[in-house]
């Protein structure tokens, strides 16, 4: 166990070379194989997030915090500890410390492997879709430690766009008011994870190149974080996702499922009433997402400076 004050990112030699090297490397989330999908597609998917960045000709480096280590890049054992039982906690930038300091085991949101990215100079991470503004968070506050993460942190997050149990428009805003680009990859709607387009219209982007190209221009200039939205490759019915995230909602508003605990609990119940639909659709996406993200990072690689941290 890390001794109190002392913790450090751990960075497997696999990356690091590839870093020093200046080879293309992709961060993956963990949160997913934690909590985000039910057991056995959860390992299977960990699995198969980096093959997919591995086949697009980058290096896979999932994040995690393993028996109090920040780890950037984790050996198959390790995805199988964070894949079983009981599960590991669910760790946002906020909890890092606290995970290294107990010695305990957590899967990394978007927010936790921005930090740990960042901190191994790595600038592009690979997830599903990231954490936004929930439903009623006027009463609430509930505002995912994702986007403010973002804001701060020179780096580029591929994914599906937010989740669509959240309030879409309002994360837009969010992200808007922050100085956060948003772009859509090969379309000019904002996609909601399940779905290819929530209605919402962003800045389209076509190549990889062009792509590179604005992330940088957006770094020279002092910005920092950037979203790329993939629309998913398997959509979901809007109707029945709608009735399914509804359902979902209700129960966890019965059960008093607040915090941290409202978008696993969520998306558990969803993958119960679609019968394993939106497990199927979250694999897909997930992959075709760090496919994606492997070939920006090929783009980025050969005149990238280290990311900042905080900037």
């Amino acid at each position: 166990m890390p001794q109190r004050g002392q913790a450090s990112v751990h960075i497997a030699d696999e990356v690091a070379a590839a870093g020093a090297a200046g080879r293309p490397v992709v961060a993956l989330e963990t949160s997913i194989v934690a909590h985000g999908l039910p057991r056995p597609a959860n390992l299977e998917v960990g699995r198969a997030m980096a093959a997919a960045v591995a086949e697009g000709g980058a290096v896979p480096a999932l994040t995690a915090v393993v028996g109090g280590e920040l780890r950037v890049g984790l050996d198959d054992a390790a995805l199988v500890g964070l894949a079983g039982e009981p599960p590991a906690a669910k760790a946002a930038r906020r909890d890092l410390a606290r995970l290294a300091a107990e010695g305990a085991s957590g899967g990394t949101t978007v927010s936790g492997t921005l930090s740990l990215a960042a901190a191994a100079g790595i600038p592009v991470v690979a997830t599903g879709g990231i954490g936004g503004v929930h439903r009623g968070a006027g009463a609430s506050f509930d505002v995912s430690a994702d986007l403010e993460t973002l804001a701060r942190t020179r780096a580029v997050v591929v994914c599906a766009g937010a989740k669509s149990i959240l309030d879409l428009p309002a994360t837009l805003e969010w992200l808007e008011s922050r100085s956060v680009p948003v772009l859509g990859w090969r379309s000019a709607r904002w996609p909601a994870f399940y779905l290819a387009d929530s209605g919402l219209t962003v800045p389209r982007v076509d190549t990889a190149a062009r792509l590179a190209a604005l992330v940088r221009t957006h770094w020279a200039l002092g910005g920092g974080g950037v979203v790329v939205a993939r629309p998913p490759p398997v959509a979901l019915d809007q109707a029945e996702l709608a009735g399914w995230t509804e359902a979902a909602q209700a129960r966890a508003d019965r059960e008093g499922i607040v915090g941290a605990a409202v978008t696993p609990f969520v998306l558990a119940e969803m993958a119960r009433l679609s019968a394993g639909r939106t497990v199927d659709a979250n694999r897909a996406l997930v992959l075709a997402n760090a496919r994606l993200a492997a070939r920006l990072a090929g783009e980025l690689a050969p005149a990238l400076e280290p990311p900042a941290a905080g900037a």
